[in-house]
């Protein structure tokens, strides 16, 4: 990843905890998946003028064929694993990427779903630099396309009946309180997270009346835990650790997110949500590495300097030997192996960690 504007999902259990995913001759619903390069497959390659990119070596190398497809990870990410779990090969692809198909093949992967998910994006359209993102509104208009083209090839009752029953993944948040602290803002943190929240309610509520039913939400993680954010830690206090005034800002966007959702379940009818715990995903993994693996929950894997967070990843940087000993693929983001223990948590984790209830009790009833 490039600049701080991008975000990190380090959702980790402490346990890897057994999955069983749906069966390949099951009907899968659709899965549609929004927010920011935590869950970005390829969108910021369909931006000319976007400085978020991913989409050259070594991004990719342990992808298949080692080739960088634009996910800011050395192979899949959240996404992909939790597209797997309900039966998926991967993540859907970038919508931005199927606007380029034949009518044929557009048409036929949109019954399956879309990625939205556009890195350096945010709640706040004023996150993500003008031309470089697709925001989260943006997204939702994405979305909105969608529906029209599903009432087109099915018709109205049909499209609204396969969006109720359809997935709506969205990982989104961190970038919004880089910002914050990259505008060197003065403005108290419970009117700013208010401000965010608001937001994130409007969004959400839009997606609500397309026909969205079944939310499955990630919060944001202790963003102040990567290595970028520990440079910024040593830079201004001289202390070794993590940046704790960003994740002062995570746990109370977690707060609020919580009773946001807990609201809209008793306000808005058929309206059902998941919602993982990023932070205490991560922080415990960050505390108790090796329960999980780890060996390495400071530095990233790809880069150079101190923690390797000095000097971005890309094709002249040094690569760790074993990228699954690291939490962290590059200053901002978790390796394939810390995503893969993401989703699974997500999809069959505790209440603890992902609550009323996980990915895979929302998809139930489908």
């Amino acid at each position: 990843m490039a600049k701080a504007h991008i975000s990190l999902l380090l959702c980790v259990s402490v346990v890897l905890l057994n999955v069983v995913s749906h069966s390949a001759d099951e009907a899968s619903p659709a899965i549609f998946v929004l927010g920011d390069s935590t869950a970005d497959v390829g969108t910021n390659q369909y931006l000319p003028e976007t400085i978020f990119r991913a989409d050259f070596p070594p991004y990719g190398i342990d992808f298949p064929h080692s080739r960088p497809t634009g996910r800011f990870s050395n192979g899949f990410n959240s996404a992909d694993f939790v597209a797997k779990l309900f039966g998926l090969k991967r993540s859907p692809p970038p919508y931005m990427y199927l606007l380029t198909l034949n009518p044929h093949h557009f048409r036929k992967h949109l019954l399956r779903g879309a990625n939205f998910a556009s890195a350096g994006a945010g709640i706040l359209d004023i996150t993500g630099p003008n031309g470089s993102v697709v925001p989260l509104s943006q997204q939702i208009s994405q979305v909105s396309e969608v529906k029209g083209n599903l009432t087109l090839q099915i018709g109205s009752a049909a499209a609204d009946s396969k969006l109720s029953r359809s997935m709506f993944f969205i990982s989104v948040g961190s970038n919004d309180i880089f910002g914050y602290f990259k505008a060197n803002s003065t403005m108290q943190k419970n009117k700013f997270i208010a401000i965010v929240i608001s937001t994130y309610s409007d969004h959400i509520m839009k997606l609500y009346k397309l026909g969205a039913r079944k939310f499955g939400i990630i919060s944001v993680p202790p963003v102040g835990c990567c290595p970028s954010q520990r440079l910024v830690q040593k830079a201004l206090y001289g202390a070794d650790g993590c940046f704790e005034l960003q994740n002062d800002f995570a746990l109370t966007f977690h707060s609020a997110l919580d009773t946001l959702l807990s609201h809209l379940s008793t306000q808005l009818p058929g309206f059902k949500y998941s919602l993982g715990n990023g932070y205490k995903m991560s922080i415990d993994v960050i505390n108790n590495p090796r329960a999980s693996g780890f060996e390495n929950v400071d530095a990233a894997c790809c880069g150079d300097g101190l923690l390797n967070a000095q000097v971005p990843c890309n094709s002249s940087t040094s690569v760790c030997s074993d990228r699954r000993k690291f939490l962290f693929w590059d200053m901002f983001h978790p390796t394939k192996k810390a995503a893969f223990l993401a989703a699974q948590t997500l999809y069959n984790g505790p209440p603890y960690y992902v609550s009323p209830i996980n990915f895979s009790q929302l998809a139930k009833d489908y």
